[in-house]
């Protein structure tokens, strides 16, 4: 397998007045994200330290976040404190949680349902107000599927999802 690279959060000295415990949270601390090395490096994977023109508020993952457009939002990991490369698939925290909700590559998959819903639609915030926002047809990727469906070729998206 590919090298990976896994983000990893430190959670020292957590304030209990900002942030959940692990226990209330519902997740194992620290949190814990990965991608593969070619996934990492795709020109639309991308390290940020801004936002709309300004340096990264805290609540949006300052100092440095990821953003891989084409996966679910939680692989678009805040707050970086670390960046570790290993030979194995690491251990991610939501695929630890619950596995057959989350998988390692979380790639945006209309055809893979969460067991709970259907990823066939969904509702895009900031079009047509709060209580009427339309609803879209969700694309593979996110709608990158020419960018980054090369990546994985030969992988069945549902057993890897």
């Amino acid at each position: 397998m590919d090298a990976q690279l896994a983000a990893r959060t430190d959670l020292v000295g957590l304030d209990p007045q900002q942030m959940l415990s692990p226990r209330k949270a519902g997740i194992e601390f620290p949190y814990v994200e990965g991608l593969r090395l070619d996934e990492a490096m795709h020109p639309l994977a991308l390290l940020t330290v801004g936002m709309y023109g300004e340096t990264l508020l805290n609540q949006n993952g300052a100092p440095l976040r990821m953003v891989s457009p084409w996966k679910y939002g939680f692989k678009s990991i805040k707050s970086i404190v670390r960046i570790r490369f290993s030979e194995q698939q690491p251990p991610t925290t939501w695929n630890k949680s619950w596995p057959a909700a989350y998988g390692f590559y979380s790639n945006v998959n209309p055809n893979h349902d969460h067991p709970n819903w259907d990823r066939n639609d969904e509702q895009r915030l900031g079009e047509g107000g709060l209580f009427s926002a339309k609803i879209i047809k969700t694309q593979m990727f996110n709608g990158y599927g020419d960018q980054v469906s090369k990546l994985y070729a030969g992988l069945d998206l549902n057993r890897s999802y």
